[in-house]
């Protein structure tokens, strides 16, 4: 499989491709988790851009193909340390930050399709709050 269907609410959809020539590990990791459903919030820190927040949970991968300067659609997971282990899912311009400074997650996923609709989806968190989202093989 190289990509995962993500459906945030009842509205957006988006068709992202796994990146697992440069995140192998993070990719299978990943999906052994599917389907996966949690909630997607406003990120506190990191600008335009929402995350998940996943506490202590032990996804048990180490940092590959990371960055703190994700582009809108370049999903990340930050598999824990000087912060907890999260998924970060940018809409825009984004600086990956917790309040202990600067993170860099995993980029693993990669929205290919529905990226029309990422700075609608970022309104609609920012200004509604929360919304389910649910990551599943395609």
């Amino acid at each position: 499989m190289s990509e995962v269907h993500i459906t945030v609410g009842k509205q957006f959809e988006f068709i992202a491709r796994l990146e697992e020539e440069d995140a192998p590990k993070t990719c299978r990791a990943f999906l052994a988790l599917l389907p996966f459903h949690n909630k997607l919030i406003q990120a506190r820190w990191s600008g335009e851009s929402a995350w998940i927040p996943l506490g202590d949970f032990k996804v048990g991968v180490e940092f590959e193909n990371h960055t703190s300067h994700p582009g809108a659609g370049q999903i990340l997971l930050y598999p824990g340390g000087f912060s907890e282990t999260e998924i970060l899912f940018p809409y825009g311009s984004t600086s990956f930050a917790s309040k202990v400074g600067q993170l860099a997650g995993n980029h693993f996923l990669t929205i290919i399709s529905g990226n029309e609709q990422l700075k609608t989806l970022g309104h609609k968190i920012l200004w509604e709050g929360a919304q389910d989202i649910i990551f599943e093989a395609y």
